[in-house]
């Protein structure tokens, strides 16, 4: 059975990025908008996320921009105390499940879960069959070009022979049994989580054996807040960093001079750049591990026994084997994000991807005309290689310095707590901020230049 559903846009994608562009562009329009996703609800990959995760940064920078994630306050207890609240997964994947229920209740919003997109102007249930077909001018929004892949739905990238006992991150809360040895694989976020999480119920660091395959920067949480001095202080380090830095190693190491960025081990310096955040008391704990294997990565795993390309690491026979190696973030090419196919959701400004999304929705309701939308917010990657990591730095601090030209849109972005650097008009100055906002005029210009050089090597 097909049915046709009078739509001027359908968006592709119930994720982060399809639910901030999705709110923005109904906000500020009277468009209609099927939004569609493979999953059962909104809120992407949070709906599969293992128990125990939690946003890496504050609430207040992720969700949507109509309504705050959280309540926007600070953490009064625990090592956390004073910085910005994050969200854990049942927090979420309830804030999105609400934000989708608004978006339904204001008439311009119809879902279709466990439903596929076919590229041809046509949406069919994975449940019912049933197929719906929108108009041939419908705009589509491809939501889910940047779509990270997790553990918990992508099976190891390495060889698992019988006798290995290898589980997702996910399982990990779901033992019955403990091992001697536990063998965690993966060098980011989801690994330090991983980490963090076995140390804290309990277990000895010498029974956790952390497969790295490349050693991590990340980003001081305490300096990534929703607060204009500390943002834009950070901001201000970094552009002082880029303007003054010789090499990229010595780009990081300023950096982290500077207290912005962090690595565990301080005797091997990083090449990974994803740069999620971490707190300085995850950074001690992580530290208690000193059973760490750098020889790149697993190619094979056998019942005690972890094979590389240049040879074998042994493990304990009933060692269980954490998969945290899903490569989670994407790296696909830079296209325009308004083109005649489609609207492809990438990041603007350096970053953070709900504000991108949200920006593309605002913009996409404001103007008109594809070239200028483009021009105003020219896509920026995520970091992986410090080179990357330079590059994303260069092209969000250059798109941000397009779309806060714009008065409208700057007075949309200044009150939207997604932006990190967000400036409401009735902020009270502060010595800091005034030192903040005068080393970003000083250094700026001179620190483009420069990550610019270092990106290309």
């Amino acid at each position: 059975m097909t049915r046709r559903l009078d739509v001027d846009y359908l968006v592709v994608g119930a994720g982060a990025m399809g639910m901030a562009f999705t709110d923005a562009l109904i906000d500020h329009s009277d468009a209609r908008v099927l939004l569609v996703d493979r999953r059962h609800g909104a809120g992407g990959h949070w709906l599969e996320a293992y128990p125990f995760v939690r946003l890496h940064q504050a609430s207040a920078f992720y969700g949507v921009a109509s309504t705050l994630l959280g309540g926007g306050a600070l953490q009064e207890s625990g090592p956390e105390q004073g910085l910005q609240e994050r969200a854990a997964q049942g927090e979420i994947t309830s804030y999105y499940a609400r934000m989708l229920d608004r978006m339904l209740q204001s008439g311009q919003v119809e879902f279709a879960a466990n439903s596929d997109f076919d590229d041809k102007h046509r949406v069919v249930s994975r449940i019912s069959g049933e197929a719906v077909d929108v108009p041939a001018t419908c705009r589509i929004v491809n939501a889910h070009y940047l779509a990270p892949s997790i553990p918990a739905e992508k099976p190891p990238p390495f060889e698992v022979l019988d006798g290995a006992h290898v589980v997702p991150v996910n399982d990990l809360a779901r033992l019955e049994e403990a091992p001697s040895e536990y063998v965690v694989v993966g060098s980011g976020k989801t690994a330090t989580d991983a980490c963090i999480w076995l140390l804290a119920h309990g277990v000895d660091p010498d029974a956790i054996c952390w497969v790295r395959p490349r050693d991590p920067w990340m980003f001081n949480r305490a300096r990534v807040q929703p607060d204009p001095e500390i943002f834009l202080g950070l901001a201000a380090d970094i552009m002082q960093a880029g303007a003054e830095a010789s090499s990229l190693d010595d780009l990081f190491l300023r950096m982290e001079d500077a207290g912005v960025m962090l690595r565990i081990d301080r005797s091997v310096t990083p090449t990974m750049a994803k740069t999620p955040t971490l707190a300085t008391w995850e950074l001690e704990q992580l530290r208690t591990l000193e059973n760490v294997v750098r020889r790149g990565h697993v190619v094979a795993v056998d019942r005690g026994k972890l094979t590389f390309a240049d040879g074998a690491v042994a493990v304990a026979d009933d060692a269980v084997i954490v998969h945290c190696a899903a490569d989670g973030l994407k790296y696909p090419p830079l296209v325009p994000v308004w083109r005649p196919e489609d609207i492809t959701l990438q990041p603007i400004r350096a970053g953070f991807p709900c504000f991108g999304a949200a920006l593309i929705g605002y913009v996409e309701a404001t103007r008109s005309e594809d070239d200028e939308k483009n021009r105003l917010c020219p896509p920026s990657p995520y970091g992986d290689t410090m080179a990357g990591w330079a590059r994303m730095t260069v092209l969000g601090t250059r798109a941000t310095m397009s779309f806060s030209a714009e008065p409208d849109i700057k007075e949309w972005a200044d009150g939207v707590a997604l932006n990190p650097a967000r400036l409401p008009p009735d902020h009270p100055q502060s010595a800091a901020l005034t030192d903040a906002r005068q080393r970003l005029s000083t250094h700026t210009r001179s620190a483009l230049e420069r990550l610019a050089q270092l990106s290309v090597g």
